[in-house]
């Protein structure tokens, strides 16, 4: 039921009503919009501070163009909300029997107002130039506009579009949306820029973007209606690249996300409602930050590295208490990984964090700048997993991208005790680069039998069965458990995603009549398919489970356990068929 049937909100069904109301009714609208954005994220948790933050940008650009065919791009479009309000989505923030109806971040399949399905950082620009190319080269007449964060803006994909676009002949808009964050708060030079501009009401002679060649203007005050009108007035229909800087307040209009602008970025139903969490047990991030300090108070030369996700893993404690080991390289995953590589190169021990989902964005670095000088850079990487996230930010790739490169070695911890003892051993040691897949998914802090110490070769633990061998990769290993002990079968814990243990896996083809494999990824190219590969030539039958290779759309975990065969009952069924 519509929580709101009085909200001016219910009049607008595109941008077509929006022009129609004064100035003073686009303010209760933009008051509207604030309390419904804080009551969704209330309910399911979301994006808070940024969409609080660009309520006035959104409601102005809609006012003054003309979309769809006027186009804009949100640079990872997380601050989107408003916009979805505004162009036929309103019910899904009147009506919570609708909150469901609509995603996080735009998507052409939702709205034909949404041009990209977009939710990482830094490519709003280079999108918006090609859109601008094609354009004029099919005479068309459109205004192009593409809106960044200044976070954002610490991504390299963002300045190699900045300087492209700069040389464009004809209209493009690029809206830098300052709001003095990123995730975390903003670090680097470009701090420095921004904030000269600002101090100056735009007229800094020390001005980026004027120097790469755009025009240049500034509107003070972002979250004021007739400031964004005017300026989008001024900017409509022009025939060159344009850069318009605006300073806006991420959280406005929510006292608790302005004191806390970090933690409310993307807050939790829990955090906004009042809850209290009691978290006493570890989990993943809690061992891995007891790694961190027990190795640098036992001396060891570490740098902390994290592209602008402290929170994701717990790293405020070290940024806090252990600040020269620390190092936040912004929204910047690919420089990570390449810092990362020159303090190893130089004898120190870089420990990165980085999301599973943002970690292809530096594949080139894995690759090149690690692999290639097989570098000890030590990686934890979490977020990794079948999930039911938006198809921008699922973690299913990071085995495919790892695990095929050279040197790499990935391990797979099964219990929390074992990825604490991975992660000593691979800080300790010196030979190769280590990744360590951090369980996404709840896991025993031990498993009781022991845990090795040393994964300088890797031998897969096995608990004897008959017939049958699952080889449950990491956090997959209480349903290969579950499994193996309803069948009778060998228990495999395998450790790794790409090195294999080819002695155990030719005595287990030779005494099993079907191995299965069980892994939190997408299948193709992935941990399955490596030991089918290297048992072609056996007898043995092997079955491979995993994530087919689609990408998925917030759909529910247990319907897509069920679409690939992830349930014990459904093992079971497959291996009493397969051993007919």
């Amino acid at each position: 039921m519509n929580q709101h049937p009085n909200y001016l909100l219910n009049k607008i069904s595109g941008p077509t009503d929006l022009k129609k109301l004064s100035l003073t009714q686009l303010q209760q609208l933009a008051k509207e919009i604030r309390t419904l954005i804080i009551e969704k994220d209330t309910a399911l948790g979301g994006h808070l501070g940024p969409d609080l933050g660009i309520v006035e940008a959104t409601i102005a650009y809609h006012y003054v163009f003309n979309a769809p065919k006027d186009k804009i791009i949100w640079d990872v479009s997380h601050q989107s909300y408003p916009h979805k309000m505004l162009t036929g989505r309103a019910q899904a923030w009147l009506d919570p029997e609708h909150y469901q109806d609509v995603g996080p971040y735009t998507d052409p399949e939702e709205s034909p107002y949404d041009y990209f399905a977009i939710g990482h950082t830094s490519t709003s620009i280079a999108l918006a130039t090609g859109m601008a190319k094609a354009r004029d080269l099919l005479g068309g007449h459109e205004n192009i506009m593409a809106l960044i964060g200044d976070g954002a803006m610490t991504g390299g994909l963002a300045f190699e579009g900045f300087n492209n676009a700069a040389r464009e002949k004809g209209n493009l808009v690029i809206v830098v949306n300052d709001n003095q964050w990123s995730i975390d708060k903003n670090v680097g030079g470009l701090v420095t820029a921004l904030k000269k501009l600002r101090a100056s009401n735009g007229t800094s002679p020390e001005n980026p973007f004027t120097a790469m060649g755009f025009d240049y203007r500034y509107v003070a005050d972002g979250n004021s209606l007739e400031a964004m009108i005017a300026a989008f007035k001024a900017v409509k229909n022009i025939d060159h690249p344009v850069v318009l800087h605006i300073n806006t307040l991420k959280g406005k209009g929510f006292a608790p996300a302005l004191k806390d602008e970090e933690h409310y970025h993307w807050a939790s139903a829990d955090l906004l409602s009042g809850k209290t969490s009691n978290k006493t047990k570890a989990d993943a991030n809690s061992v891995a930050i007891d790694v961190l300090k027990d190795e640098i108070t036992a001396g060891q030369k570490i740098m902390a590295i994290n592209a602008a996700i402290p929170a994701n893993f717990s790293l405020d404690e070290i940024k806090i208490n252990y600040p020269e080991n620390y190092l936040d390289v912004g929204i910047a995953e690919q420089d990570s990984i390449a810092v990362a590589a020159g303090f190893a190169k130089e004898g120190g021990i870089p420990v990165l964090f980085e999301n599973a989902s943002f970690l292809q964005r530096a594949f080139d670095q894995l690759s090149h700048d690690v692999a290639a000088n097989n570098l000890p850079v030590v990686m934890m990487v979490g977020r990794s997993g079948i999930s039911n996230q938006p198809k921008t930010h699922l973690g299913l790739f990071d085995q495919v991208l790892l695990s095929n490169l050279p040197n790499w070695l990935y391990l797979a911890p099964t219990t929390l005790a074992e990825e604490k003892a991975m992660m000593h051993w691979a800080i300790r040691q010196r030979q190769r680069p280590v990744a360590i897949k951090m369980p996404a998914q709840a896991v025993p802090e031990d498993n009781l039998t022991g845990t090795l110490t040393d994964y300088s070769e890797i031998n897969y633990q096995v608990k004897p069965g008959k017939k049958v061998a699952v080889l449950a990769l990491g956090d997959f290993y209480p349903l290969g458990q579950e499994a193996a002990s309803q069948l009778g079968a060998t228990l495999v814990n395998p450790l790794s995603a790409n090195i294999l243990d080819k002695k155990t896996l030719a005595q287990l083809a030779q005494t099993h009549q079907l191995i299965i494999t069980l892994e939190d990824d997408v299948l193709d190219g992935g941990f399955g398919q490596k030991i089918a590969s290297y048992l072609g030539k056996s007898a043995v039958k092997v079955l491979n489970y995993g994530q087919k290779r689609v990408y998925t759309d917030q759909t529910p975990l247990d319907q897509l356990y069920k679409e690939n065969h992830l349930t014990v009952p459904q093992i079971i069924a497959d291996t009493q068929q397969v051993l007919k």
